[in-house]
């Protein structure tokens, strides 16, 4: 697990690199705020643990660019501002979570394990297939880096291509796993969903009409 912190006080920062590195994640350090972000978004990180009072860029700044390009990346702020109106603001824009200075190393320890394991469990449910990314939590799909929420059914229907991926699926088969026996064989149903879902797809939509057999989520 790489984690990155961004802090300006070198002492503080040598202390979180060391005793984190004992703790077993691998962390870089960055004394500024332009340092820090080109970092945070050039790299592949799990967390990034911010100060607020930072040269070059502000630590809120640095956190509002954050959510723009990387808003999956969970960040911990670590600041010695503890008044409740910045408190606030970081979290309006995004922060994940918030430690006051001076803090407990073992606090901070217990927080970065908590932040990095809903961050396994949420890759956990991601499912990936060529240039489809599936989110079974949130129920949603991202195409060619567009996400798209869908309709339960819309949903079902795609996992269960996404599951046989490369693999033609027959209209019969999909009718009895996403709707059930009690539809008619002959409705158009399928047909009708299969639509739905390439509109919301858009242009780069994976999914193939094999005429006469069904249906294929294409591989690239």
């Amino acid at each position: 697990m790489r984690i990155l912190v961004i802090e300006d006080e070198p002492r503080i920062l040598g202390f979180l690199q060391v005793g984190l590195e004992a703790e077993g994640f691998a962390v870089d350090g960055a004394v500024d705020g332009i340092d820090g972000y080109a970092l945070a978004r050039g790299e592949s990180y799990e967390l990034v643990i911010l100060d607020l009072r930072l040269p070059r860029l502000d630590g809120l700044r640095v956190l509002e660019e954050l959510r723009r390009c990387r808003p999956e990346l969970p960040v911990l702020i670590l600041s010695a501002r503890s008044d409740l109106p910045t408190k606030l603001e970081s979290f309006r824009l995004g922060a994940t979570d918030y430690l006051s200075k001076p803090f407990s190393f073992d606090e901070l320890v217990a927080r970065v394990r908590v932040h990095l394991r809903h961050t396994s469990e949420d890759d956990a449910s991601i499912v990936r297939v060529g240039g489809v990314e599936l989110d079974l939590a949130r129920r949603r799909v991202t195409v060619d880096g567009v996400t798209t929420h869908l309709s339960d059914r819309e949903f079902r229907l795609l996992y269960h291509l996404v599951s046989h991926a490369g693999k033609i699926v027959s209209r019969e088969r999909l009718l009895s796993e996403v709707w059930g026996y009690s539809f008619d064989p002959g409705s158009n149903v399928v047909d009708v969903c299969i639509r739905r879902l390439r509109k919301k797809l858009g242009p780069a939509s994976p999914i193939e009409t094999v005429r006469h057999a069904g249906y294929r989520l294409a591989v690239a």
